[in-house]
């Protein structure tokens, strides 16, 4: 009899790698420990095979169990809008970075649908909830920032308004990486923006331990750190 996907998670689990993976994610609790290779091996049969009854019978009470649907989502052969569509079911799942950030770098469907997906990112973006929003910064960052998108994506940074500390942190990241890749009007950017304080001296921050930025540049960000 073939094994459920809950039992095979169990069957992949290490103890060892689940406590250094929920150390990681101090705000869960249900890591099985699970190599993120071995789920991405799994994604890519499931995807394959009947994914659609997949994804609706799926269950979700473990971390892994949510990665896995995620990353399925990535891998399908289908339309478009179809995969919106699970995109929309499968956002509200998101409780952490780590499947947060996972699933938006597997949605490579993207690069191909560029136009389509930043409309469709948009009200993420004006969210109220914490990872709804970082899913839609996460997006900006993977996919947006490049010369065709970078003011606009920019503008949208400026315009996340949210206390939450992993919306601060994607937005700072979001920071960073658009300086490292057009250093020029993210520069521009940094020396005029809304950003409260903690996130854009963490923008600085991120960028200054780029290894893709110069060490005269380095010190010119780490002049700009407010008190």
């Amino acid at each position: 009899m073939e094994k459920s996907i809950r039992e095979q998670l169990i069957t992949l689990s290490d103890e060892d790698y689940r406590k250094f993976s929920a150390a990681l994610i101090p705000n869960i609790n249900n890591v099985l420990g699970v190599r993120l290779p071995e789920l991405r091996k799994m994604a890519r049969l499931l995807a394959k095979g009947e994914w659609r009854n997949y994804l609706k019978n799926a269950d979700k009470e473990y971390f892994e169990e949510i990665m896995l649907q995620g990353m399925v989502i990535g891998y399908v052969k289908t339309d478009i809008e179809e995969v919106l569509h699970y995109v929309v079911d499968f956002v509200p799942k998101i409780d952490n970075w780590s499947v947060c950030d996972s699933f938006c770098i597997g949605l490579k469907f993207t690069r191909l649908n560029k136009e389509r997906v930043w409309n469709f990112i948009q009200s993420y973006l004006f969210s109220n909830q914490e990872y709804y929003i970082r899913y839609g910064v996460v997006m900006l960052l993977v996919y947006y920032s490049d010369e065709a998108y970078i003011q606009l994506v920019l503008e949208r940074l400026d315009n996340v308004k949210h206390e939450g500390y992993y919306v601060k942190m994607a937005v700072a990241w979001a920071i960073s990486i658009c300086y490292v890749k057009l250093p020029d009007p993210t520069m521009a950017y940094l020396q005029n923006n809304s950003l409260d304080n903690f996130t854009f001296n963490k923008a600085l921050q991120k960028i200054t331990e780029s290894l893709r930025v110069d060490i005269e540049s380095k010190k010119l960000i780490r002049g700009m750190k407010r008190s």
